[in-house]
């Protein structure tokens, strides 16, 4: 197989398990934040696993395709999901739980794929070249990454979010005035992954997600051995 049939296959293998990550990672943000109250979300069509609906043309395919050519965690971003914080019953308290939504999303994604893995391979005794498991791998690791990388405590990542509503209200003010700069906040996030700054993160969180995951299959491959 030569370079541009390899790059292709990556490329092919990688796509629908972005799109789908970064899509429903959006959509679980609004429909928690209709479940708290503002249907900001579902009034502009953005309650759908639909990628059309989500993609950002560089973030959704670009970088995250980029990114895993160059054998780093597939990253990307969709167009955000407007929320009206102000319109949840109670704001500081439930934007925790709207930005928790996108990382659960994609912790059971991840998982989701992982079963699809255990059953190609143990169950129907496919081959680990097989189109379909590579995708069923890549679909684990791109769910993995992208929970683990949302997770880091810094606006406007949901794992800053999370952080801002657990804090005292004062102190909590001052750290959501990060998001101010959150173009800048996530070029250095790229930068630091790229130069391996964020390697020992990243991969210590990817490892315990898998660990978990390995956990929660062990009677599937009971059952199909």
């Amino acid at each position: 197989m030569n370079d541009i049939d390899s790059i292709v296959q990556a490329i092919a293998v990688a796509l629908i398990p972005i799109l789908f990550a970064i899509s429903l990672h959006e959509a679980a943000h609004g429909f928690v934040a209709r479940y708290f109250g503002d249907p900001t979300a579902a009034n502009e069509g953005r309650l759908t696993a639909n990628p059309l609906k989500h993609i950002d043309p560089f973030g959704t395919v670009l970088l995250p395709l980029m990114l895993a050519l160059a054998t780093l965690p597939p990253l990307g971003y969709a167009k955000p999901v407007p929320v009206d914080y102000g319109r949840l019953r109670n704001p500081k308290k439930q934007m925790a739980f709207v930005a928790a939504a996108g990382p659960a999303a994609n912790f059971a994604m991840g998982f989701g794929w992982m079963v699809l893995w255990v059953v190609l391979v143990q169950g129907l005794s496919f081959d680990m070249h097989d189109f379909f498991v590579q995708m069923a791998r890549m679909g684990v690791l791109v769910n993995c990454s992208m929970c683990v990388f949302n997770l880091i405590p810094l606006p406007p990542l949901d794992g800053g979010r999370i952080v801002t509503g657990l804090l005292p209200m004062a102190i909590a003010r001052q750290y959501a005035k990060i998001e101010r700069y959150s173009l800048i906040v996530f070029i250095g996030l790229i930068a630091m992954v790229y130069y391996g700054m964020l390697s020992g993160y990243m991969n210590g969180g990817i490892s315990i997600m898998q660990y978990i995951y390995g956990i929660l299959v062990k009677p599937l491959l009971i059952l199909l051995s």
